[in-house]
């Protein structure tokens, strides 16, 4: 089974951990009551919405405040994924989708808890904050209030048109997703005080798109204020994309172009008014007609966010280099297989496509790529391209938030995941991407596959994340003590059978991958 068939599979089990919970009493939001789960040691609410059903007229628009209620509002099962891919389980899908769900172990209001608000992955058109893997409440069990957020996925959350350019008073369209995002920690600012929460000790987390998703809201001039420190797992802020898909790079009038050619799938192609039709199709029939291909070697669609000027800089490189990324403490990091569970799928890995794929990637500079990450045979070039995406998708890109940071005097963590627990995507991939989720929410299921080292190291794992979420500095008692990067030295805490020091990741192949970005030098810190 594929890492994302398994993915879209445990949806069907999102529920069962809140099965013998109990009616909560209710807490008032800015919306309206809402009653929730308890459970032992915690309150979960789930289901809440945070903005308005992007539906009808609403769809492609920026979120707007949900609907108010009097009356009591049970919120005690999670709400729907957005619309995407592989639709199953039937039912669990649908546009009405910006929900978030909480989990504290605050017994009243004024708690002062810190916050942690989690991203979840999928390449921007799958995934859904209702993933067993993501259940929050051992998280929460740790002394932190935690919050997980659906957003708007592939051409529903990110489609750029002309004409959506033109009704819009910024004069862009795209990235209605990360708008999602922001509408969900505005309304943590606004009404996590009552979970007792801290409005002002939030930490935005993610991994994947999620992770990516943290790192373009630390450009992004719109998000200012609304988190106070940020983790980023396996996901960079602007470069490393293209070298997981040459269609995920940002680039607005590729973006555009994408968008014309969905709305010729659709029929608006020459429309007198081509967003009617567009906003009349079902949500299944754009998801469908975008084709979405989030593989290695997708070449087509690819529905992701773009730097269009107003949610994000137009020009990135020119913002990290003159340090307009929010001045909050990082953590980032990786796995060691990033791109192996990419692979299962693919065929005829030959030495012959590879060197199309590093042609696709680094242009006329594939023969030093080669050099950096060689194959030389047909049998290492699995290994080859696993190298390649783990460093330039995200070592690398890693690295550089950290080194941004650091080189303003904020600081900046740099992790790296290379236990391989006894999963049987593990067993496959090794430490393969995703496979950090079980330590850090704590849910190491099936638990069969992780044994006493797996525990052990998911419980410093989750001291680091909620140490830092509570103060800034993941170090505390009983952890091995782990240094913040400075200039001149990145030191990398590796979490093996053990965490421990490492001086550097893949110090070569990183300094390649940082001389070929297309962002210019001067933006590089």
């Amino acid at each position: 089974m594929s890492a994302l068939a398994l993915l879209l599979a445990l949806l069907a089990c999102a529920t069962a951990r809140a099965a013998d919970a109990s009616l909560q009493a209710p807490v008032v939001l800015d919306s309206g009551p809402v009653t929730g789960l308890a459970l032992p040691g915690l309150h979960a609410y789930l289901g809440i919405p945070y903005a308005a059903p992007p539906v009808g007229a609403l769809r492609w628009r920026p979120p707007q405040p949900p609907a108010a209620w009097s009356e009591p509002r049970p919120c005690t099962a999670f709400g729907p994924g957005c619309p995407q891919p592989a639709q199953k389980p039937e039912g669990r899908f649908s546009e009405d989708c910006l929900t978030l769900n909480v989990w504290t172990p605050a017994a009243s209001p004024g708690g002062k808890l810190p916050v942690m608000v989690w991203v979840h992955g999928g390449g921007f058109n799958f995934g859904a904050s209702s993933q067993p893997e993501y259940d929050g409440a051992e998280l929460a069990r740790r002394g932190v209030v935690t919050v997980t957020l659906n957003y708007r996925l592939g051409p529903l959350g990110f489609l750029v048109h002309p004409a959506l350019d033109g009704e819009s008073s910024h004069g862009v369209s795209g990235n209605y997703g990360l708008l999602d995002q922001m509408a969900g920690l505005a309304w943590v600012r606004r009404n996590i005080a009552v979970f007792g929460g801290d409005p002002d000790n939030v930490t935005l987390f993610g991994q994947s798109a999620g992770s990516r998703s943290v790192s373009l809201q630390l450009l992004s001039p719109l998000s200012e204020g609304l988190f106070r420190r940020a983790i980023a797992q396996s996901g960079g802020p602007v470069i490393g994309s293209e070298y997981l898909s040459p269609v995920f790079d940002g680039d607005r009038p590729r973006a555009a172009r994408m968008g014309l050619e969905l709305a010729r799938r659709l029929g608006a192609d020459g429309a007198p008014d081509p967003l009617a039709v567009l906003r009349a199709a079902t949500a299944d029939e754009v998801v469908r007609a975008a084709a979405c291909d989030t593989g290695l070697f997708a070449e087509e669609i690819f529905f992701s966010p773009v730097f269009d000027g107003w949610a994000l800089p137009a020009d990135p490189g020119a913002a990290i280099a003159s340090g307009r990324m929010h001045p909050v403490p990082v953590m980032t990091g990786s796995t060691a297989n990033e791109g192996a569970a990419y692979l299962g799928r693919e065929k005829n890995l030959d030495r012959a496509r590879y060197e199309t794929f590093l042609k696709s990637r680094f242009g006329a500079r594939w023969r030093e790529a080669a050099a950096a990450f060689p194959a030389r045979a047909d049998a290492d070039v699995p290994g080859a391209i696993d190298r390649v995406v783990t460093v330039g998708a995200n070592v690398e890109p890693a690295r550089f938030m950290a080194r941004s940071q650091a080189s303003r005097g904020r600081k900046a963590w740099l992790f790296h995941f290379s236990r391989v627990p006894g999963t049987d995507l593990a067993r496959r991939f090794g430490a393969h991407h995703g496979v950090d989720l079980a330590y850090v929410f704590g849910n190491l299921e099936p638990p069969q596959a992780y044994d006493a080292t797996d525990r052990e190291l998911s419980r410093q794992v989750m001291d680091y994340w909620t140490n830092f979420a509570r103060t800034g500095n993941p170090n505390g008692p009983g952890l091995p003590p782990w240094p913040a990067c400075r200039p001149g030295s990145e030191p990398v805490m590796d979490f093996g059978d053990a965490p421990r020091l490492r001086r550097e990741l893949f110090p070569r192949q990183a300094d390649f991958v940082a001389g070929v970005s297309r962002f210019p030098r001067e933006a590089r810190p």
